[in-house]
């Protein structure tokens, strides 16, 4: 075996170990009440998943025409703008001091729809975009492999924090610990699979592309919003992270590991990591800690019932 397949062989088993651990760390630390506090408010439902699952592939779609971005570029940015849901959203939206209950709340929720819809949407862009013959994705099979690794786990631990809640938290704990080396070790073996495609796309319009395309996103999701302060950032925080698993799956199962491909996917979630926090803190510079003003009491704040404790399954990853 050569050392490029090894290395897209060993990016394979720690993709699947990365995705599995995510979600059943979202089911383990989610709960059915936390989850009805937050989608009892229909319409700011319907804004998020408008905003996450229409707005963002569009936004996505058009920063790639704006920029003229090569097949492999463009490709790459289609397939990041379609799976919003990034765990990392929720540390954005403690950064930017919002709510962070209903942060992780509609990132789970994110994360869990586009499951089901990121294959049929990229599908349909790329082949709008006409970028050539075999320029598309294998819709069944990503739906059934992502649906596998992500709705499956994160119901599983769903259902064992409903039944169980103590032996819920105790595998967290053991899922916490996976999450984070999993994640470097997708991201350190994607680098090197494609480190020379990434070198040159150091001053790169795809670099440029991603960072555009994350405070495009902020932006939206705060304004295409209800609420005060706390619920408006959470809400725009949760939107410029794309979920990598599907991402690098969609990679893998329909470009065999494109090194070009695959160097823009690691390029452009770099750029969102690197963009995200640095937007948050300014947002969330003038803003006390949530739970030391009473401003928003009873609106922007969840009730009660929600469990804090949902944030921890996204601490890593």
């Amino acid at each position: 075996m050569e050392v490029q397949e090894l290395i897209a062989a060993l990016f394979n088993i720690t993709l699947v170990v990365m995705i599995v651990a995510t979600m059943v760390s979202a089911g383990f630390t989610t709960t059915l009440a936390g989850l009805g506090s937050v989608l009892r408010r229909y319409w700011l439902v319907v804004l998020v998943l408008v905003t996450g699952l229409v707005i963002r592939p569009l936004v996505g779609w058009g920063i790639a025409e704006l920029f003229s971005l090569d097949e492999a570029a463009y490709i790459a940015l289609i397939l990041c703008a379609v799976v919003p849901g990034a765990p990392l959203g929720v540390k954005f939206v403690m950064s930017a001091k919002g709510d962070v209950t209903t942060g992780a709340t509609f990132q789970v929720l994110l994360a869990v729809v586009a499951s089901f819809t990121f294959a049929p949407t990229a599908n349909l862009i790329l082949e709008a975009a006409d970028l050539g013959e075999g320029v598309s994705l294998p819709v069944a099979d990503l739906l059934r492999t992502i649906v596998f690794l992500q709705v499956l786990p994160f119901v599983v631990g769903l259902l064992i924090r409903h039944f169980n809640e103590k032996s819920a938290l105790e595998w967290n704990e053991f899922a916490k610990k996976i999450i984070g080396p999993s994640f470097l070790a997708v991201v350190v073996l994607a680098l090197l699979s494609s480190w020379q495609m990434i070198v040159d796309l150091v001053g790169d319009r795809v670099l440029l592309a991603g960072a555009l395309f994350s405070l495009v996103m902020i932006a939206v999701g705060y304004f295409v919003s209800q609420g005060g302060y706390r619920t408006r950032a959470a809400t725009a925080m949760i939107q410029p992270g794309s979920n990598a698993g599907p991402s690098f799956a969609a990679v893998a199962i329909a470009f065999d590991n494109d090194p070009e491909i695959l160097g823009a996917v690691t390029a452009i979630i770099f750029m969102q990591i690197v963009v995200s926090p640095v937007v948050a803190s300014w947002m969330g510079r003038n803003q006390v800690d949530e739970g030391e003003d009473g401003e928003e009491a009873g609106g922007d704040q969840v009730a009660n019932e929600a469990n804090a404790e949902m944030t921890e399954g996204t601490d890593n990853g």
